[in-house]
């Protein structure tokens, strides 16, 4: 075999990636899966193979060599687009992914909660957006994923009723010592002292804890920072 025609068939076995364009059946790619089947390195590879088997068709063997050596370096600048796409919607990703989980945390509360935590992501945070402003993609992509990781040890902190609907005494009698003791309002009933001074203009004898009777709304004061809100029911 002649030796060019050999040079020709090797080099356009080596373009037989470039027809990946051809999409099957009634599959949909999404936008940017578009873009990246149609990015213009990967067109004029596919334009310089047909090129370079028309050529090699027709016995034009040294034009089909040089249209298959152009399109076998459009096709490496497509792999390295795509390649580098690739790499910034994953960082783009993380990022939005990181932007979330702070703004969740804030939700949380957990800049008091969780003062270090916090102020560690936001600053991991913002490094991530310099390096992303860079266009140094392995270092923002790591801090985004660096935030997710310091913020995953946050707990959503179970919302506390801040108010308490005195029933009856029966079976179990609601004084300020079991009321504390429920683990909805402070799971310890050696604190009910701060129920005692937050309610005592509504007893009454003020000068005795003990008098309190079903249908009193006792205020449950928050001792931890934990959030409260609304009415707690047996």
């Amino acid at each position: 075999m002649n030796k060019q025609v050999l040079s020709v068939m090797l080099l356009l076995a080596g373009l037989g990636t470039a027809p990946l364009l051809a999409v099957e059946g009634d599959f949909q790619p999404s936008a940017f899966v578009n873009s990246l089947l149609n990015n213009q390195y990967l067109l004029e590879s596919i334009r310089l193979t047909k090129l370079a088997e028309e050529c090699y068709a027709k016995g034009e063997y040294d034009d089909a060599i040089r249209y298959a050596e152009e399109a076998m370096r459009y096709a490496a600048r497509s792999d390295a687009y795509v390649a580098l796409q690739m790499k910034m919607k994953k960082t783009n990703d993380a990022i939005a992914s990181a932007k979330d989980r702070l703004e969740w945390a804030v939700g949380v509360d957990a800049p008091k909660r969780y003062p270090k935590d916090y102020e560690q992501g936001q600053f991991t945070y913002e490094n991530a957006l310099a390096a992303r402003s860079k266009a140094d993609w392995d270092t923002a992509l790591e801090d985004a994923l660096r935030v997710l990781e310091i913020l995953g040890g946050i707990k959503e902190q179970p919302r506390c009723p801040a108010q308490y609907l005195v029933k009856t005494w029966n079976p179990m009698k609601d004084c300020l010592w079991n009321i504390a003791g429920k683990p909805q309002i402070y799971g310890d009933p050696s604190k009910w002292r701060y129920i005692y001074d937050a309610n005592k203009g509504k007893l009454t004898d003020p000068s005795n804890p003990n008098l309190i009777h079903p249908g009193m709304l006792l205020d449950i004061p928050s001792i931890n920072g934990e959030i409260r809100s609304g009415i707690w029911e047996e």
